[in-house]
C-alpha cells in the first residue's frame, strides 16, 4: 500500500486534485502555470500520482509531471468506473473522480507506472492515430462506394479514395523514416518483423499502441491486447471462456497478421490446426494464435532478439 496517494482528474480547462490520506482538494488550470503550482502542491512525497488518459488533454500533464520526476500511473476510466461502484459510489464530478483515482491508487498495488516517452515515440503515437482514421475513413468511403449510382457521386468518391491513398503513402513513409531515427525504435521495429506475418506497418503499430512491449510477463502483453481469456466458473457450472477490454486498436492489428503467421510460421500453424482438430471454431483458433503472436512479440523484445524456429523462453 502505498502512504501518500494522489489523484488528479483531467478535463480541457482544469486538473482536480486529490492528496490522501490527509484529503487536500485543489484545482489547477490545465496549462503550463496550472502544472507549476501542482507540481508545488503535490510536494516531494507522494508516492503515486493517478490519472485517467482523456484524449489529448492529459499529453502535456503527462509530459511536464514526469519530466519533474514524479511518479505517474494511468489507469483505464473503466475500471475507476469499476472501483468507483465498489465503494457504493454512484455520483460522479471531478472532485469524486480525483478522490476516487487517490484512494484506488493507495489500495491497488499491480498498476503500471507511466513511462517518460521521447518526442520521436509521441510523433509515432500520433502518426499512427492519423494514419488509423484514414483506414476506417477508406474502408468506409469503398463501402459507400458500392452502392453510388450517379456518376459524379461515383466520380468524387473515386477522388476521395485516391485522396485517402496519397495520404497513407505520405504518413507510412515518414512512420518508416521515424522507426529508423531513433536506435531503440531501430532494434523493436527489426525484432517485431523477423516474426513471420509481422510487416513493418503492424510493427509501427505495436510499437505505438503498446510500448510496453518487453517490460512485461507474457499473460500481462496478451492481456493489454485484449487477448486473455477470460474464465466464467462458479460452484460446477462453466461458461464458455471468451476476450474482454485491452487495447483493441492493438488487438485489431493483430488479425491479419495471424492468418499470414498461420501459413509462414510452422510452430503457429500447428497450434492453429490442433485447436481446429479439437472442435474449435476457427475465429476461436485465430484468437489464440494472435495470443501466441503478442506473447511472442513480447518475449523477443524482452530478450533483444531475432526470431527464430525454435521458440524463445517466455516470462
Amino acid at each position: 500500500m502505498t502512504e501518500h496517494t494522489v489523484g488528479i482528474d483531467i478535463s480541457k480547462a482544469w486538473l482536480d486534485a486529490y492528496a490522501a490520506p490527509e484529503g487536500r482538494a485543489a484545482r489547477f488550470s490545465n496549462d503550463t502555470a496550472g502544472f507549476r503550482k501542482l507540481i508545488a502542491w503535490i510536494g516531494p512525497e507522494a508516492g503515486r500520482i493517478a490519472y485517467e488518459p482523456t484524449g489529448p488533454w492529459h499529453r502535456d500533464f503527462e509530459e511536464v509531471l514526469l519530466r519533474a520526476g514524479l511518479p505517474l500511473y494511468a489507469i483505464n476510466p473503466y475500471q475507476v468506473r469499476c472501483f468507483a461502484r465498489s465503494q457504493g459510489r454512484r455520483a460522479k464530478t471531478d472532485a469524486i473522480d480525483a478522490r476516487t483515482l487517490a484512494r484506488m491508487a493507495a489500495v491497488i498495488d499491480d498498476l503500471r507506472p507511466t513511462k517518460a516517452t521521447s518526442g520521436n515515440e509521441r510523433d509515432l503515437a500520433e502518426l499512427r492515430l492519423v494514419r488509423d482514421g484514414l483506414v476506417a475513413d477508406r474502408t468506409r468511403t469503398l463501402n459507400r462506394g458500392n452502392h453510388l449510382r450517379h456518376p459524379l457521386a461515383k466520380r468524387v468518391n473515386k477522388e476521395r479514395l485516391a485522396q485517402i491513398e496519397r495520404q497513407l503513402k505520405r504518413i507510412d513513409a515518414v512512420i518508416a523514416k521515424l522507426l529508423q531515427s531513433e536506435e531503440t525504435l531501430k532494434r523493436r521495429c527489426e525484432i517485431l518483423t523477423s516474426i513471420p506475418g509481422i510487416s513493418g506497418v503492424t510493427a509501427a503499430g505495436l510499437i505505438a499502441h503498446m510500448p510496453e512491449l518487453g517490460t512485461m510477463t507474457g499473460p500481462q502483453a496478451a492481456s493489454l491486447a485484449g487477448l486473455a481469456p477470460v474464465t466464467r466458473e462458479s460452484g460446477t457450472w462453466r461458461g464458455r471462456s471468451f476476450i474482454q477490454g485491452g487495447r483493441d486498436k492493438a488487438r485489431r492489428m493483430l488479425y491479419m497478421p495471424a492468418l499470414a503467421a498461420i501459413r509462414a510460421n510452422p510452430a503457429l500453424g500447428r497450434k492453429y490446426a490442433a485447436l481446429v482438430k479439437a472442435g474449435k471454431p476457427p475465429k476461436v483458433a485465430i484468437t489464440a494464435v494472435m495470443r501466441k503472436l503478442v506473447v511472442l512479440a513480447n518475449a523477443l523484445v524482452q530478450q533483444d532478439r531475432l526470431w527464430t524456429p525454435e521458440p524463445p523462453a517466455t516470462a
